[in-house]
């Protein structure tokens, strides 16, 4: 190993001991120059209950960081003359209600469909797992409105990525499973990589890490299941294409070598998964084939990717022109600012500039005492945006709020109208009428301001 890639190593592992000694790091990381590694680690438990500890072979759940599989499914489909892009979903799909979306649509997040989970999180027997046949069933049957005509605008989104899924089945005859299996995974000696719907399925796999979110009443790390707040991970578990595959950092590296040849598709296929997304209008969105397009701080090409679903938070991130490469797996909900604030400085170690350990969020203590009495004034739902409501509740002398989709997290007081989610670098601030109602919520993050209108 040559001296820069030594220090490298040394400032890598100086960084996350640091993060996990302070509790701020649960997962396995891997960095690698050109195919080689440069540092690999696991730090934490994969389970709380049992306290199994990592290993840098656990495998984790990569939330949306398999939307990127699910297209070159896609890609593979288009090379071997089944599919074209522009072709219209309903060619394939033909109970599909919307006109005018077409394959290219979906990929790139410009078709405009409604979100999925929106509606099952309200109208669902939550008995029943939910599966992509019935997200199908729902768009066809429902049929929800759009949020704008295809390829008007770009908004990430889940259903696309499930049509991807049921499409390749249509079109391959095979499962998605099966597929990916076949096409991808063996071909790459992705031994540890599957589609995996754990709760669904019932299977266990070794080594697995389980993802645990924050459960703010009791103090403690819990699976997701037992949080009322997510305990949607139960039923939500059947679906496919925009989640639901597991694999772990080992895999992963062997994917992203694969991704600078022509093992799976041709060299000019990934190129044009990596171009950026052109609307009716002309502008572009930094988005290709289920990866963003990021620029460095030198301008060299990015294609990454990252993932959050209670749980767990994922990142991939290649430097394609310098063929650098972090794989970042962590199976706790943690503060998506301070996830970034991280990949900051394992960027600037990799590129040899100055790194600092990042400054942690506000702890309990920075919260300040106030007349409890006013947390009356602010419980009740305020909408963020059209399918977002966000839950301000009370528990005794304790303040909450739950944003969509994801978990309850306590409110801890700077002052009488303005208060920070415990562990985050956010804050929320009351705007209250001349009675002291609040009438609204602004959120704080990352340097930008979004209001939210209380309805209720």
């Amino acid at each position: 190993m040559n001296a820069n890639r030594k220090t490298k190593q040394d400032n890598l592992h100086h960084l996350f001991s640091t993060l996990a000694e302070k509790k701020q790091f649960n997962g396995t990381i891997l960095v690698a120059e050109k195919g080689e590694i440069t540092y690999k680690g696991a730090f934490g438990l994969a389970d709380f209950k049992t306290e199994r500890k990592l290993t840098s072979r656990s495998i984790f759940d990569l939330a949306s960081v398999s939307k990127a599989f699910t297209a070159m499914g896609i890609m593979i489909l288009q090379e071997q003359g089944k599919l074209s892009y522009d072709d219209p979903v309903k060619n394939y799909i033909h109970e599909l209600p919307y006109p005018g979306i077409t394959i290219r649509h979906l990929l790139q997040h410009t078709s405009g469909l409604p979100d999925y989970m929106s509606f099952f999180l309200k109208q669902w027997d939550r008995s029943k797992f939910v599966t992509n046949k019935d997200v199908l069933d729902m768009l066809k049957e429902d049929q929800p409105p759009v949020r704008f005509q295809p390829n008007e605008q770009w908004e990430y989104g889940n259903t696309a990525y499930i049509l991807l899924a049921l499409l390749t089945e249509r079109v391959s005859g095979m499962s998605y499973a099966d597929f990916l299996q076949t096409e991808i995974f063996q071909p790459l000696g992705m031994q540890h990589t599957r589609v995996y719907n754990r709760r669904y399925s019932h299977e266990r796999i070794e080594d697995y890490a389980y993802g645990h979110v924050y459960a703010a009443e009791s103090n403690t790390y819990e699976l997701p299941d037992h949080v009322p707040s997510v305990d949607y991970v139960v039923f939500l578990d059947g679906v496919q294409g925009d989640g639901a595959i597991s694999s772990n950092v080992d895999d992963m590296l062997r994917w992203d070598r694969a991704l600078y040849t022509d093992k799976l598709v041709k060299r000019s296929t990934l190129e044009e998964a990596f171009r950026p997304v052109k609307l009716n209008n002309q502008e572009t969105f930094d988005y290709g084939f289920g990866w963003l397009l990021p620029k460095d701080q030198t301008g060299g090409r990015i294609v990454s990717h990252s993932g959050g679903w209670p749980g767990y938070h994922t990142y991939f991130i290649r430097y394609i022109d310098e063929d650098k490469t972090i794989i970042c797996l962590n199976n706790i909900e943690q503060d998506t600012a301070f996830e970034q604030i991280i990949l900051a400085e394992i960027d600037n170690i990799l590129f040899e500039r100055p790194y600092t350990i990042p400054a942690s969020p506000p702890a309990e203590e920075a919260a300040v005492e106030i007349d409890t009495t006013v947390y009356s004034r602010y419980i009740g739902t305020y909408q963020l945006f059209p399918e977002g409501e966000i839950q301000v509740t009370q528990k005794e002398t304790r303040l909450f709020f739950q944003l969509p989709v994801l978990s309850m997290t306590e409110l801890l007081p700077l002052s009488e109208t303005r208060f920070f989610p415990r562990a985050t670098f956010d804050q929320v601030e009351f705007i209250r009428n001349a009675s002291g109602k609040a009438t609204e919520m602004i959120l704080h993050s990352s340097g930008q301001s979004r209001k939210a209108v209380r309805i209720q």
